[in-house]
């Protein structure tokens, strides 16, 4: 068997062992499905009607709940990989002769496909509420081509974090900065509406393009330059989190 075969097999492996970390986790699908579903009936069915953004705000805030659900999924990836490295399992596999790589990747997989379950979900909840994209077929594999994106880099700078994290606590906490970055975005109003200081950071945060990158292919309308800032920035976040998470786990493991 070559070392792609196995490596493949392996990584199928974890995948198969993390999905069923999170089907016997009630908290982790909470939090990873059900609580951005939570934030945006609260935002849109409570804070709503205080925001003019021009559209029905179901419509502005959609884009910004698909980037929340992301980073929301975040946070027990991260207490997974350190729990992992804590409690000795990933010497237990380096005994059995179990991909490296696979370890990560399985990490990095099973949070993309989380992610874009809860995405489904927002999508679906959306609709309920009276969502009316403007936006094409092929607009709307450019959504699915971001998020996977958006979600591939997030999850390495996760599992790079939770990798570097010297407690379970510091794992969690670890992720916040993630979790906080949509709500000092454009997600919930235009930038251009808030304060000096936090307009020019909400403008110019990895986030903000992302959003505005779906809000504009959502609306059949997409940003070029929008575009091609948030596909860098995905890349950038995969980049670094990759080399991160490989440099860490070489040491630690």
């Amino acid at each position: 068997m070559s070392t792609v075969t196995t490596a493949l097999a392996d990584s199928t492996i974890m995948l198969r062992r993390n999905l069923k970390h999170t089907l016997r986790n009630p908290l982790v699908l909470f939090n990873a499905v059900l609580f951005p579903i939570v934030i945006m009936l609260m935002f849109v069915k409570v804070f709503g009607g205080a925001f003019s953004v021009g559209d029905d705000y179901v419509d502005y805030a959609t884009p910004g709940m698909l980037v929340m659900a992301v980073s929301y999924g975040l946070g027990s990836t991260a207490a997974a990989v350190h729990d992992d490295m804590a409690k000795g399992i990933i010497n237990r596999f380096k005994a059995m002769d179990v991909s490296r790589g696979a370890v990560l990747t399985g990490q990095v997989v099973v949070t993309t496909v989380r992610c874009l379950v809860a995405n489904a979900a927002i999508v679906g909840v959306a609709f309920a509420m009276g969502f009316d994209p403007a936006a094409s077929a092929l607009d709307w594999l450019g959504v699915l081509g971001l998020v996977v994106l958006l979600t591939f880099g997030a999850s390495w700078l996760t599992v790079a974090l939770g990798l570097a994290a010297k407690s379970a606590e510091s794992a969690g906490l670890a992720t916040v900065p993630l979790i906080m970055l949509p709500f000092l975005s454009s997600a919930f109003v235009p930038a251009d509406t808030m304060g000096a200081g936090v307009r020019q950071f909400a403008e110019y945060q990895p986030f903000t393009p992302i959003i505005e990158t779906l809000r504009g292919l959502l609306a059949g309308d997409p940003s070029t330059g929008d575009a091609l800032a948030a596909v860098a920035w995905c890349l950038a976040l995969a980049l670094v989190g990759y080399a991160w998470a490989v440099a860490t786990f070489k040491k630690r493991a």
